[in-house]
């Protein structure tokens, strides 16, 4: 009957998954039917992912956060990677993507798509190189493609496939030069692998054959952005913009073979670069949804990335992102443990709520508004119920408590809540 979520919306016909996603937006279902159609929205939903909750991405929908988790050769501790995903899924994160490279990567794989009810990404390229046992310049196109095959099967909501860097944008990246060169890990291997055997991306080349996969199992397709800038120095220079104009092309490409896309942005970017870049890349990706990481606003801040890229990410959403990947403080440093992962997602998540307030999302306001309501009732527990990390404001409250239960230890009786609510009523005010 259809083949993919788009290709449902094209037919005119509402999925199951439509009307989930239409009921959480508090959207109309034939407008998101519309939107999906025209690729400004997309739900990433395997079919052979049987536990997924779907989710909607673009354009008039909550700002969605993923979280990176996954395996490698320095840290190969199965299990705690599965309770990473499960804390994810428990602090309300609505992607996961396995980075996993070494190991028993398939297993893993299908133990986490069959556990989780959020979407679950990939980088198969990652992948390819442990699974083989080989090095790099003696996988052939063909194990690429074998590789992504593996993880459509298995479950795999989105993959991130770097298909803009060919042999013509890595010749204009080489002439023009970086302070930081190419930090996407993906971007660098299939860079490496072109410069070791002098052939074509086979992703760029045989795009067609990828897209069969995609639309066989209804992945969608992120397109990486492998010459994303790596430190401010290097945003918005020619490296990036002539690679998203290739996406923009990959872009249509896809839809027209019914598959989903969205395209991934810049990394490191100064403030005032960030809101002419959302525009940017929506004008050359044609209104596809935007996937950043942060961006992080300033290189000099190891171990409170989470902030440099909650502070990019809150500008991003606001001006046109979609989809906020989180960072951790651990980022340029180590692989995140749980601790580190929970303040990147709680980081994440203010700015994405953040940036909806801005867009005018239906019923982001409405939160702030019940939190200003129990603030001014000194209703605690409504306050805690309310907190994005109820833990920690429990925690905090606990440790240093006041002399009137209703104040804290900031004001005690001094508290302008507290005695502005007197005033208003006429009661008498006591502050000594």
């Amino acid at each position: 009957m259809y083949t993919t979520q788009m290709d449902a919306a094209k037919k005119g016909i509402i999925t199951d998954e439509m009307r989930i996603v239409a009921e959480k937006e508090g959207v109309h279902v034939e407008k998101l039917r519309e939107l999906v159609a025209s690729g400004k929205v997309v739900i990433p939903a395997n079919k052979n992912h049987k536990k997924l909750e779907p989710q909607g991405i673009g354009e008039g929908l909550r700002t969605k956060i993923n979280v990176n988790i996954g395996i490698s050769k320095d840290c190969c501790n199965f299990e705690m990677e599965l309770e990473k995903a499960k804390k994810a899924i428990e602090l309300k994160a609505e992607a996961i993507m396995d980075l996993s490279s070494y190991g028993k990567t398939r297993e893993f794989r299908r133990k986490l798509v069959e556990m989780s009810p959020v979407m679950i990404g990939t980088v198969p390229v990652y992948d390819a190189v442990g699974f083989y046992e080989k090095d790099l310049k003696d996988i052939s196109a063909e194990e690429f493609f074998e590789v992504v095959e593996k993880h459509a099967e298995d479950g795999v909501d989105f993959m991130t496939i770097h298909a803009g860097i060919n042999r013509e944008t890595a010749k204009r990246f080489k002439e023009n030069g970086r302070l930081t060169n190419i930090v996407s890990r993906g971007g660098s291997l299939i860079f490496a692998w072109m410069e070791l055997t002098g052939n074509e991306n086979p992703f760029y080349e045989q795009y067609d054959r990828l897209l069969q996969i995609f639309e066989k199992y209804d992945v969608t397709i992120s397109l990486g952005d492998a010459l994303r800038p790596g430190s401010i120095n290097d945003s918005t220079d020619a490296s990036q913009i002539q690679e998203l104009i290739v996406l923009g092309e990959l872009t249509k490409r896809a839809w027209e073979k019914n598959v989903q896309v969205m395209i991934e942005g810049p990394g490191h970017m100064a403030i005032n670069e960030i809101a002419p870049n959302m525009v940017l890349e929506k004008k050359l990706c044609h209104g596809a949804p935007f996937y950043v990481l942060g961006p992080i606003v300033t290189d000099i801040a190891p171990g409170y990335d989470h902030i440099t890229s909650a502070i990019g990410g809150a500008i991003a959403a606001a001006n046109g992102a979609d989809f906020l990947c989180y960072v951790t403080p651990a980022e340029h440093l180590r692989l995140p443990d749980i601790d580190d992962m929970k303040e990147g997602i709680i980081a994440a998540r203010i700015a994405a709520h953040a940036a909806d307030i801005a867009k005018g999302i239906k019923g982001a306001r409405e939160w702030d508004y019940q939190m200003s309501e129990a603030r001014r009732n000194l209703d605690w527990n409504r306050m805690f119920e309310l907190a994005i990390d109820r833990e920690k404001a429990e925690r905090y409250r606990k440790s240093s408590m006041p002399e009137d239960e209703d104040t804290c230890t900031m004001c005690g009786r001094m508290c302008a809540v507290k005695n502005t609510n007197k005033a208003l009523k006429g009661e008498k005010i006591n502050i000594l």
